[in-house]
């Protein structure tokens, strides 16, 4: 067995690239490899800033040798037939084998190809697997005609110890790479595969993405420990910042206490966003004033020039980011409200002034069907929403919307409740995103989306398969979010009217298309993948979604009522004889061209089970449709459960079709009544298993 080295050494490849590009670069190769039948025992893919490498241990030197046979003509088939099969098959008449069939005597082709060496066939596919190596962003440079995401400067590849000069582009495979930019640049030759790794080591390259993310985060908090503090946790900037170096060397920077007044999103949007620094805090949780980097160097003054550099770069960035705090807090965010009519919300849907007036009203509106909720303090929520996205720090940092409303309505002395609705209006932003849970904050957050769904589905903007560029399943997930979590019992039908009145009272706003089927249809297939996700039954779902009802509360409370009925022996066995009375219903509905909906009637019943069932229906089935319409689900379901004992009896006892086509057609309508008394809660036919 060998092992094969593939390394490729390029310009600093974009961080969030890399781990995509190992993975892809490690399937291609071995998809290929499959293909060719190439055993292997292991893959290791790594990335640094300036290469991919892929380690394949385990391979064969030379294919197996496969054997493959061809059934041809029959052997007594005309000559042109015979030959046409045997120069197929490059043999002539004497190599073919005349084999018995129970069709007769067949020509037989028995094709012997022995394994090719491993060496040529990798010089086959791995410049194919190269050239496919999918690129979010790629290009060409100087006179070649080859695509990369950076220029390709190098490639190394090593088959069991030697050399493989696979051929890509203008590059020709050999045994060099070359260390760190800084500490090791010149080239060296690779030994072996076994030794690469150590190697690259050597050189000030940790090739292992993982390790090097290791090193940083044990590094990085030890370097805030030492000073009595806590490195706080950013698992998306310490895979990004992996990405940024080869050889990382953590150090600690201070921050000039006069910037520490600005509020502690500016100072971590700063240092994260724009300089990829951690922040870290005190004991007590606040933001202190330090900050952790990751340099790719190992300085010969320990760092101290380096810090130094940094702390100049961020002290001109908070200063940026105190003049705008101190200029913004001079300015009311009532006062901001009318230079929003300068910012066009959508072509047809008019301007953020505009849109800060409807979600006024509308925040308002949602507000009157919740209890404990001021509308007033909804209705200043909404209309101070989006004020602060023409505030200087949200110029600068637009990541802050909302957040810096947030503190702008506390500078302005503003309620509580209001300056938090501000604040977390946006949310949820995704599945991970915390769900407001306070009131108007509820309100406002809800109206913005709403807003939004029933705007661009009136102007007939619906997201399509691929495409979604208003985010309007997201805005749809929130809503689903906002009600469930919160337990909201909303009429979400005469809030899109009211949403889409808010639009028409509005000037220079064409009225919109009145589609509240399709829109609410829209929420519930993402109330459906959303209760998927979280562990709900696909079939439980829809045997209980009705089309037009609204109240998302009474749909989540519907289907966990079914799913425990059905966790029960009752709800089970009930299921197993809904089922059997579905089939025969079907077949002789189907066979006599008729349906069996009408009811039962009594005089007919001669067998006591059939008595007894047909007096349990009636009063279950007004016990279940009056708890249905009480949103008693629970009830709803014990009131079928008690319908087995009847039901069981019933096909212990009686034939249903019976000789006597009167009494068959009064037994058939009596299973159309068990059917009709579980649709009552339920449309059983949709469960599976």
């Amino acid at each position: 067995m060998a092992d094969l080295l593939l390394e490729l050494f390029s310009e600093e490849i974009p961080a969030r690239m890399q781990k995509p590009a190992a993975g892809n670069l490690q399937r291609a190769v071995t998809e290929r490899l499959k293909a060719a039948e190439l055993d292997f025992a292991d893959t290791m893919a790594y990335a640094t800033p300036r290469r991919l490498s892929l380690i394949v241990r385990g391979l064969p030197t030379t294919q197996p040798d496969v054997s493959e046979e061809r059934r041809g003509p029959r052997a007594d088939a005309p000559e042109k037939a015979i030959q046409g099969f045997l120069g197929s098959v490059g043999l002539t008449l004497d190599q073919a084998e005349v084999r018995e069939t129970p069709k007769g005597e067949f020509l037989f082709a028995v094709i012997h190809k022995s394994g090719g060496a491993t060496r040529d066939i990798l010089s086959e596919i791995l410049p194919d697997a190269l050239a496919a190596l999918p690129w979010p962003k790629s290009m060409r440079w100087g006179a070649h005609t080859m695509r990369w995401v950076r220029p390709l400067h190098q490639i190394l590849c090593l088959f069991d110890g030697e050399t493989l000069a696979v051929r890509y582009g203008h590059l020709t495979a050999g045994r060099e790479t070359r260390g760190h930019r800084f500490m090791a640049p010149d080239a060296f030759t690779v030994d072996s595969v076994d030794d690469y790794t150590e190697q690259l080591r050597a050189a000030r390259v940790i090739v292992d993405g993982a390790e090097r993310q290791a090193l940083i985060a044990r590094e990085a908090a030890a370097a805030a420990a030492a000073d009595g503090l806590v490195l706080n946790d950013d698992p998306g900037l310490l895979t990004e910042v992996a990405g940024l170096v080869e050889w990382p060397v953590v150090l600690l920077g201070r921050i000039d206490d006069s910037f520490m007044a600005v509020p502690r999103e500016v100072l971590t949007s700063a240092m994260r966003t724009h300089q990829r620094y951690f922040t870290v805090s005190d004991k007590t949780g606040r933001l202190a004033p330090r900050f952790v980097m990751v340099s790719n160097l190992q300085a010969d003054d320990g760092g101290r020039a380096i810090v130094d550099g940094n702390e100049r770069v961020l002290r001109a960035r908070l200063a940026d980011a105190k003049f705008f705090w101190d200029l913004d807090c001079r300015t009311r965010l009532e006062d901001r409200v009318a230079d929003l009519d300068a910012v066009i919300y959508h072509a047809k849907l008019g301007n953020l002034g505009q849109k800060a007036a409807r979600l006024a009203d509308l925040s308002a509106a949602i507000a009157e069907h919740m209890a404990n909720t001021d509308p007033e303090q909804a209705r200043l929520a909404g209309r101070l929403a989006k004020a602060d996205l023409v505030s200087e720090m949200v110029g600068e940092f637009p990541e802050l919307q909302g957040i810096m409303g947030r503190y702008y309505a506390g500078n302005d002395g503003l309620a509580e409740p209001v300056a938090q609705a501000i604040g977390s209006h946006y949310a949820p932003q995704g599945p991970a995103d915390g769900c407001p849970t306070a009131s108007v904050s509820v309100a406002a957050a809800l109206a913005d989306k709403i807003d939004a769904l029933v705007g661009f589905f009136g102007i007939g903007e619906q997201p399509t398969g691929s495409r979604d560029p208003f985010a309007l399943r997201r805005a749809a997930l929130g809503v689903i979010r906002l009600i469930l979590e919160n337990k909201i019992r909303l009429p979400l039908i005469d809030l899109f009217d009211t949403a889409r009145g808010l639009y028409a009272n509005q000037t220079g706003i064409e009225p919109l298309t009145a589609n509240n089927d399709v829109l609410l249809e829209f929420v519930a297939d993402r109330l459906k993948v959303h209760l998927r996700e979280s562990g709900r039954r696909h079939d439980h779902i829809a045997a209980v979604f009705d089309g037009d009802d609204d109240d998302l509360v009474r749909r989540l409370t519907r289907v966990d009522a079914l799913v425990e009925f059905l966790d029960g022996d009752d709800g089970a066995n009930l299921l197993v004889a809904y089922r059997r009375a579905a089939n025969i219903l079907r077949i002789e509905e189907k066979k006599d061209g008729r349906r069996y909906d009408d009811l039962a009637v009594e005089d007919r019943l001669d067998l006591v089970e059939e008595r007894n069932l047909y007096h349990s229906l009636d009063t279950i089935r007004a016990r279940a449709r009056t708890a249905v319409q009480q949103d008693d689900f629970s009830t709803a379901m014990a009131a079928l459960a008690s319908l087995r004992a009847p039901v069981d009896a019933f096909f212990d006892a009686v034939t249903v079709n019976a000789d006597d086509q009167d009494q068959r057609v009064n037994r058939l309508r009596l299973l159309s009544q068990i059917r009709g008394a579980l649709h009552e809660v339920a449309d059983f036919s949709k469960i599976e298993g």
